[in-house]
Parts: structure tokens; sequence; C-alpha cells
């Protein structure tokens, strides 16, 4: 049941709002209103009137209430980022480059711990208060630094993702962390980018797989069902390989 103080996703039509839910408040769409009062107390998935609500997803957490001081991972990028890198509770991944922390929010609810690295401090602090805003991330260890400042452990890493604009120089460095075989994945939006990173994997790296995710939603109208006037398109190139040892 729903209660007082709980984020919740209202639908109305094709507009979504996520909003807390709080006894006094109310939403107010096209002359409909929906007061929270008449949300608190029922059950997850209540229609009322026109409007739909629902406990929101991880996905739509991220995308309707984080604030964003960087461009975030989409996630149709972050959720199949965290599949490529399998995870799971008993592994340890590396991030940085944690932006506004989408990915973040993803990689921590499914490894046993996050190591997050940002060297912005705006940045930094816009990570930390978006997954403390939605109870998200108790097993993420924020580190307001650039990794190449960092001492870490040889081997310490099950897996990691890099999401900084050149990320070269970092190579060596990430190898030494990563256990053997380890995944590591890139995020990089333009071309020449991928092109640099290439060139300079061979010997650390192997099994590389470049690629991106485009999605297209449909309009939901029996009558007339079709794509969506606009879809996003290519948000970033994708760059996946493992730990190898020569």
């Amino acid at each position: 049941m729903f209660q007082e103080g709980d984020w919740i996703l209202v639908r109305y039509l094709d507009k979504k709002y996520l909003k807390r839910l709080e006894l006094k408040q109310s939403l107010n769409v096209k002359k409909n209103t929906l007061k929270f009062s008449e949300v608190i107390g029922k059950p997850d998935g209540i229609k009322i009137g026109k409007f739909e609500v629902f406990k929101p997803t991880l996905e739509e957490i991220i995308v309707l209430g984080f604030e964003r001081k960087t461009q975030i991972i989409y996630p149709k990028d972050a959720f199949y980022i965290a599949f490529k890198l399998g995870l799971s509770k008993e592994k340890r991944v590396l991030e940085f480059g944690t932006g506004s922390g989408a990915l973040c929010a993803v990689l921590s609810q499914l490894a046993g711990e996050v190591y997050t690295y940002e060297a912005v401090e705006r940045f930094y602090n816009t990570a930390r208060k978006n997954l403390e805003r939605f109870n998200l991330g108790k097993n993420v260890k924020f580190h307001n630094l650039d990794f190449s400042e960092v001492e870490v452990e040889k081997g310490f890493f099950d897996a990691a993702f890099v999401d900084v604009r050149e990320p070269t120089p970092y190579l060596r460095k990430l190898h030494t962390s990563l256990k053997e075989g380890a995944p590591v994945g890139f995020l990089l939006p333009t071309s020449n980018q991928v092109v640099e990173l290439l060139k300079n994997t061979e010997g650390l790296f192997g099994n590389v797989e470049v690629l991106e995710i485009l999605t297209r939603y449909y309009k939901t109208v029996p009558e007339r069902f079709r794509p969506e006037d606009t879809m996003v398109g290519h948000t970033a190139y994708l760059l996946f390989c493992r730990k190898v040892i020569s």
C-alpha cells in the first residue's frame, strides 16, 4: 500500500509524472486533479479518475527524477552495460566518470559493491544527492577524485566501466586494477574517440566489441498504432572488452 513519503509514478494519458506523496498535495493536469490523500493507503496500480498510479521503476526514477549536471547515460544503454559486465552480488565493480549518477544507480542494484570516482566536485555532489534522494546506492563508495590519483590493489575489481573524455591515459592502471579476464566497458560519444581507444587496447584488452543501441517507441492507441514522432537515436558508442595477459 502507498504510504506518505513514497515516490509514485502518475500516468495521465501519454504523460508521466514522478511525485512524492504528501498528504496535502495534489497533481493538476488539464483541469483534472489527483489528490494525494486519495492515493495514500491504496495499492500499487490504482486508477483514480483518469490517473494511474504506480510504484516507479529504477528507469523511471532516473529519467524523471535525477538532477542532471551532465548528460546521463540513458537507461537503454545503462541496463545493457550492466548486463555486459556480468554483475552479481558477489562482485566488486569500478566506475569512473560518475557524472550525475545514473549508471551508478543501475550498477548498485546488481553488484555487491560499487567504487565510483568523479573528479569534478559539482558532478560528484549531484550524483550523491540523486542517489540519496531516492534511497539508492547503499553499497556505493563515492570518491571525489580522478582515477589517476587513486592507489588500488592489483586485481581488486571484477568489472569496470569508464565514462571520461580521454580514456586512453587510464588504460594501464585500469588493466592493473582488474582481475584476470574481467570485463570492462567504455562510453564514447564520437567515432574518433572509438578509433583512438581501439588503437591502444592491443596487449591489454581482448574480445573487443563496439556497438550502439537505438530505441524506437510506438504509439499505444489501437486506432493509430505507429512509431512515435520522435525517437532517441545515437547517444553514444559502447565499447566492451576483457582484460588479457600477455
